[in-house]
């Protein structure tokens, strides 16, 4: 069942409503991080998740009987009950079982605990949804929905248009340096999840709207002035006119005003159902998986396969439109 609005709000409030931090756990949950990135090159967003599944836990905890570092399974199974007697949905608690697993795998090796409270820890059940792909027409009218006679509008459009070509997640997108996209190739550099790099060809209409946008729109929001550089040093290639990369939550809001304008429902649009359209109308079009799960940057075949499903959904519907004994 999707959460609504107003459940996660309430989740907010209610973990607002927790102890502080204590200190020990703190120092416990920041260690940890830092040996998972060492590690593992843990992407900056699963760093984040794991960080706010800990705290909650150890906020709820308060350090009672030793905080993080000592809870058995016992604690952990009553903090589970109490995450499901306030709505907390299976697939948040997936994500948690593999936060506590990653911890408590790590104090082990570390020699802070000689058990694994999360070891046997089942996760719950999670529905097997499909991905929402849009057809290609409604495809075709988000892409031509931003005024491309504005520098905004015309970096929205060379965005969308890479989005879809390259079936780039949003973080990717938005992340995406100067430096990554080489015209000449008609490639774009991608940095994925747990900094794997991937090669993935433009497509000549992403390749056009990419030069216009930066032959005219972002040497107009750039301002004549130098862009300064990221966090991570690297200079944005898409900018706001601050001069800065746009934030993940801006593109989703201008995605979601682009699909009212093009005459598809919002709610139904978001950036990663525009990558699984790049992936769907990809296979529908005779692409093999393999390469499938290249361009997409999936680290396992078994995550790209569900796209298969959706292609049997749409030959079942081309059957029984066409055949004669459909």
């Amino acid at each position: 069942m999707p959460e609504t609005t107003r459940s996660i709000a309430d989740r907010r409030r209610l973990a607002r409503a927790l102890p502080p931090l204590r200190d020990d756990d703190a120092r416990a949950i920041a260690r940890f991080i830092e040996a998972a990135w060492a590690e593992h090159g843990l992407a900056r967003q699963t760093q984040a998740a794991y960080r706010r599944d800990l705290e909650q836990l150890a906020r709820w905890r308060d350090g009672a009987g030793g905080g993080l570092l000592r809870i058995d399974r016992a604690g952990l199974f009553a903090y589970l009950g109490w995450r499901a007697g306030h709505g907390y949905q299976p697939r948040s608690n997936a994500r948690l079982r593999a936060s506590l697993r990653a911890f408590y795998a790590y104090l082990v090796r570390a020699g802070v605990r000689a058990d694994d409270p999360a070891a046997l820890i089942d996760p719950p059940r999670l529905p097997r949804p499909l991905p929402k792909a849009l057809t290609e027409s409604q495809v075709d009218a988000l892409l031509a929905a931003p005024d491309v006679d504005s520098p905004e509008g015309l970096r929205d459009r060379a965005m969308l248009e890479l989005m879809y070509a390259a079936g780039l997640r949003v973080s990717e997108l938005v992340n995406l340096p100067a430096n990554a996209v080489n015209l000449r190739q008609g490639v774009v550099r991608v940095l994925g999840k747990g900094g794997k790099e991937r090669l993935v060809p433009l497509g000549e209409e992403s390749q056009h709207w990419l030069e216009r946008y930066l032959g005219e729109a972002r040497p107009r929001l750039a301002g004549g002035k130098p862009v300064p550089a990221d966090a991570h040093g690297g200079v944005p290639l898409f900018l706001t006119p601050q001069r800065h990369a746009p934030t993940r939550q801006a593109y989703w809001q201008s995605l979601k005003r682009y699909a009212a304008a093009a005459g598809v429902d919002p709610r139904v649009v978001t950036p990663h159902g525009v990558r699984h359209s790049f992936a769907t109308h990809l296979l529908n079009r005779g692409a093999d998986l393999r390469a499938l799960q290249l361009l997409l940057g999936h680290a396992s075949l078994s995550t790209t396969q569900i796209y298969t499903l959706v292609a049997r959904e749409h030959l079942q519907r081309l059957h029984a439109r066409h055949h004669p004994r459909g």
